[in-house]
C-alpha cells in the first residue's frame, strides 16, 4: 500500500467551521518550486464525500499533499472556496455551483466529475407512492437545482404536472399546474430533509444523508432517479482550473484508490 500523503485538518477546525467561530488559514497558493509539498485544502461536507478526499490524499503525486477540511455545510464549503481559504472543494454537483456563483458574483468551476448517486423519495409511513393521501405533505430542498429535480421526479412518476413552457430541472412549486393530490410542499435545506422525515408523508434525499436513518434508495426509495446532470464534482476557482495542481487532484480523484472507495459504496457509482 503506498504511503498516505494524506494531512487531516485539526479535529476542532471542522467544529468552528460549522458554528462560523473562526475561517481556516487562507490557502497558499501552489508553489511548484518549493522542497517541501505543496498542501492542497479541499472541504467536503461528510461521508462519502470526506472518504472520497481522503482517498485521492493517498493517491496524490509526488509533491503535493492533501489536507481535509471538514465543514457543516455546502454554502460554507463554497464560501471558504470562493474566499481562498482553501484550494478545492468536493461536495456539490455543477447545478448547485452555478448557483452559488450567480448569487455570489463566484467563479467556482468543477473540472472532474467524480461520482454520481441515486436519489429517492422515501416516507415513513407509505410502501408505494400511489398510496399519498390527499393533502399529504412533501418536503423537498429549498436550493433552486435540488428544488427542480425534486419536482421534476414526481412530475416523472405522474404525482404532479410541470408547466410544459418551464424546463423541468428548472422548475419551481409555482410551476406546479397540475396537483392531483392537494399536496402541499415544505422547502427545507438538504441538511434539515432527515428531520422532515419524521412528519412529511414524502420526503426526498440524498443517500449520504438518509444513510443516518438507516435508509437507503435501492431498499427504501418509493421513487428513484440517477441523473448523470448530477454528478459531484472537483471544484476548484476559476483561475485555477488549468494549474499543475489541479491537474495533479484531477488524477488523484479518478485514482483506484478513489474508485475503490465508490465501489464499496452500494449507493453510489464513478463518474468519469
Amino acid at each position: 500500500m503506498k504511503k498516505s500523503r494524506l494531512a487531516l485538518a485539526a479535529a476542532g477546525l471542522g467544529l468552528a467551521l460549522a458554528v462560523t467561530a473562526c475561517a481556516p488559514a487562507e490557502q497558499e497558493k501552489p508553489d511548484a518550486g518549493a522542497g517541501e509539498p505543496t498542501v492542497l485544502k479541499v472541504a467536503a461536507v461528510q461521508a462519502p464525500m470526506t472518504d472520497v478526499v481522503k482517498a485521492a490524499g493517498e493517491a496524490i503525486g509526488d509533491g503535493y499533499e492533501v489536507q481535509l477540511v471538514e465543514v457543516a455545510d455546502y454554502i460554507t464549503a463554497n464560501t471558504i472556496l470562493d474566499s481562498g481559504d482553501v484550494y478545492a472543494n468536493f461536495s456539490q454537483h455543477v447545478p448547485y455551483m452555478e448557483t452559488f456563483n450567480e448569487g455570489n458574483d463566484a467563479e467556482l468551476v468543477g473540472v472532474q466529475p467524480v461520482y454520481n448517486f441515486v436519489i429517492a423519495f422515501y416516507s415513513k409511513t407509505l410502501d408505494d407512492i400511489a398510496d399519498l393521501p390527499d393533502g399529504g405533505k412533501v418536503a423537498i430542498p429549498d436550493d433552486p437545482s435540488n428544488t427542480g429535480r425534486a419536482l421534476k421526479l414526481l412530475a416523472a412518476n405522474d404525482v404532479i404536472t410541470l408547466d410544459p413552457e418551464v424546463d423541468p430541472y428548472e422548475a419551481t412549486v409555482k410551476d406546479i399546474v397540475e396537483n392531483p393530490k392537494n399536496l402541499e410542499f415544505v422547502q427545507v435545506p438538504i441538511s434539515s430533509l432527515n428531520a422532515a422525515y419524521e412528519e412529511a408523508d414524502l420526503v426526498f434525499q440524498w443517500p449520504s444523508h438518509i444513510k443516518a436513518l438507516g435508509l437507503t434508495p435501492d431498499e427504501d426509495g418509493l421513487i428513484t432517479e440517477l441523473d448523470d446532470r448530477f454528478a459531484l464534482n472537483l471544484v476548484v476557482q476559476k483561475n485555477d482550473v488549468d494549474s499543475e495542481a489541479t491537474k495533479a487532484l484531477a488524477k488523484a480523484f479518478t485514482s483506484d484508490e478513489v474508485r475503490e472507495v465508490i465501489e464499496g459504496n452500494g449507493t453510489i457509482k464513478t463518474a468519469w
